[in-house]
Order: structure tokens, then sequence, then C-alpha cells
């Protein structure tokens, strides 16, 4: 079972800890961040964030409270019933275990039951299979396919939304 919570300054260390290889980190955060991620930037985000009042950075914790993975919602449309899912990461030991699925539905959950919305979407970098196929399993369907859309060591990624 996972439990959402606000994400916190006191988690910072762990999301930097998960985001030490550069091609994880980049299919993360698409540029929006600078490699390495740094506790300035980690706080910079948490203020912007704060300061939009249709955005929450979320923490998802496991069934004994420990910190196992860290979402965004923005963009909520109160009037199209819809919020963007981003910066949706995984606990780097801690794949493989369902948890990106659970993590996914417990944020459907608050979408639909606290936020009063119907329609989550996101984007997933088309190299990324694993988390593109746990979308699909959670319920997500694929409606665009954007193709070079970012580089990274000579490779042109694209993003699925």
């Amino acid at each position: 079972m996972i439990r959402l919570r606000p994400f916190k300054n006191t988690d910072i260390d762990k999301l930097i800890d998960w985001l030490e290889d550069p091609k994880v980190f980049t299919q993360w955060c698409l540029d929006k961040f600078t490699y390495p991620l740094t506790h300035i930037q980690v706080k910079d985000y948490l203020e912007r964030i704060e300061k939009d009042e249709n955005a929450w950075a979320m923490a998802a914790l496991d069934q004994s409270g420990e910190l196992v993975g860290h979402f965004l919602m923005r963009n909520a449309n109160y009037e199209n019933n819809s919020i963007h899912m981003g910066f949706i990461i995984v606990d780097s030991s801690r794949r493989g275990q369902g948890i990106g699925k659970q993590m996914l539905e417990a944020a459907f959950t608050y979408a639909s039951q606290v936020l009063g919305v119907h329609t989550v979407t996101l984007g997933v970098i088309d190299v990324n299979e694993r988390a593109h196929k746990c979308y699909l399993k959670s319920g997500l369907i694929d409606i665009e396919h954007k193709e070079n859309v970012i580089r990274f060591k000579g490779e042109s990624w694209g993003v699925i939304d």
C-alpha cells in the first residue's frame, strides 16, 4: 500500500540519490534541471510549486512510512477536470516491485477524490519502456507521440503523451 503526502525539504537527499544516473536524470526531468541535481535546484523547484495554486509536489510512502517515490501534480484545470503529472520517480533500489503502479493508483485516487478531477495526463520518454509499460498497466492510454523532443548523448528521444 502506498500513502501520499506533500514532498518536504527533508526528502531532498533521497530524491537526489535516486537521480545519480545521467540517463535516468534526463528521462526524469527533460532538461528542466541541470545534472547533477542539487539541493538548491530542488529547493527552488519546491518554492515555485508552493507559489503555484494549481501544483503540488508529492511524496509516496510505503507501508512503513519510508519515502519510495516522488511526483508532481500540476496544471490543475477544474473547468476541464484535468491535471498533469510529471517528475515521476521511484526509489532506484525499489524499482520493479510494483511501487510505480501503486503510486499512480494513489495519485489517481487523490486526483479524483480530493481534487475532483477525472483526467490525469503525463508524458513519458519513448525509450523508457519500463515506465511506459507501468503507465499503460495503470490504465493510461497513449494519445500522442512527439518525436525528437530531447537529445541525450547522440540519441534522439521522443515523448509519448
